[in-house]
């Protein structure tokens, strides 16, 4: 290991390639030989690991994401602890729409909550673009980042349109997202509006992380999973396609990824993105399938078997990896996020064994 000016460890437990760009998780998102599986894992930066709770004691999620120095500790602690093949830019799928205006906090133990909900064209009216002026402190972290990170890549993110926008309409989460669809079948052309308003200030948040340095980015539509095709494929899809075709020409492969899509994994595909993320519902080789020719696969171990003892644990990761294998460009990682209570030596186990049963 070696160490960087800021006294924080670095990894070159790898040698030197041709940077991030030939690293094995970029050329599996494209779908190249690659000498082993590339691993990460979804919220791999947060409360499972105690040094993550240690930094963030006593400041807010919000505060957090606008603090370039501890974007850059929260988002390498995990490429430290685990060796994962890729790090993901500490944030929040509301960062942007805060500082487009909406007036929201991140509440512990029930998630972002919007003072006003948007429910009318005017309160759409009233949230504003940004530019990278607004978000300066995200450019900031991501370059920090990748002069630190080396030949390890570093993963953008945002949420996706129906996804922020379900907050927004919600006022909060929701379990059945009764005001959304409300909204987006008695209100459509206000529904359109702001889907489009998300799309255009998701796309400058991604560009901005682009512009800084990031390897590739993830477009979180974790709520799509409540809706039907048809209802997904006349109300979502134009919007997220607008995010993922708006970012064609930046070089830097793009992922899709949300939760209970299994019926929506074909509709989510001709959005646009390179790579598809799939849940821990559908198996990895039928979800190839639904997807269609020409898409890398991300997933898609249950996080909750990370609770098991280890032998099942060890079985389940090598299934997937065998299902993985049938299409090229397997990325290994949950089917969502990390769960606070889990052990981080069992995640640094599971990154050994993905490396070591998938090694050419």
């Amino acid at each position: 290991m070696s160490t960087t000016t800021a006294g924080n460890a670095a990894r070159d437990d790898k040698p030197t390639t041709g940077g991030p760009a030939d690293s094995p998780f970029v050329r599996a998102c494209r779908r190249e030989p690659v000498p082993h599986t590339p691993v990460w894992f979804m919220r791999q930066a947060g409360r499972s690991l105690p040094e993550y709770r240690e930094v963030r004691a006593g400041i807010g999620m919000l505060d957090s994401c606008r603090r370039p120095e501890l974007v850059r500790e929260i988002t390498l602690q995990p490429v430290r602890r685990h060796h994962v093949d890729a790090a993901i830019l500490f944030s929040d799928i509301v960062v942007p729409v805060a500082a487009a205006g909406v007036d929201l906090d991140i509440v512990p133990g029930t998630g972002p909550v919007v003072a006003e909900p948007v429910r009318t064209l005017a309160d759409v009216e009233r949230i504003r673009t940004i530019d990278p002026a607004d978000v300066s402190y995200v450019d900031e972290a991501v370059r920090m980042l990748v002069a630190e990170l080396g030949d390890t890549p570093l993963i953008g993110f945002a949420g996706a349109p129906f996804t922020l926008a379900s907050y927004l309409v919600e006022g909060g989460p929701s379990r059945n997202h009764v005001r959304t669809k409300a909204l987006m079948h008695g209100a459509p052309e206000v529904w359109h509006a702001l889907l489009a308003r998300l799309a255009e200030i998701t796309l400058a948040f991604l560009r901005v992380q682009i512009a800084a340095g990031v390897s590739a980015v993830q477009l979180f539509d974790s709520w799509a999973g409540a809706l039907s095709e048809a209802d997904y494929r006349r109300f979502v899809l134009p919007h997220s396609a607008a995010v993922l075709s708006g970012l064609a020409g930046a070089g830097v492969p793009r992922i899709h990824f949300g939760v209970g899509t299994a019926e929506l994994l074909g509709a989510m595909a001709e959005a646009g993105a390179d790579v598809v993320g799939v849940d821990w519902r559908t198996p990895l080789d039928a979800a190839t399938v639904r997807i269609g020719p020409g898409k890398a696969v991300q997933g898609n171990l249950d996080p909750a078997i990370l609770f098991a003892p280890w032998p099942v644990i060890e079985a389940e990761v090598r299934r997937v990896l065998a299902e993985g294998a049938k299409t090229p460009g397997h990325i290994f990682n949950l089917g969502h996020g990390v769960l606070p209570e889990t052990d981080p030596e069992v995640l640094t186990r599971v990154v050994a064994l993905v490396h070591e049963a998938s090694a050419s």
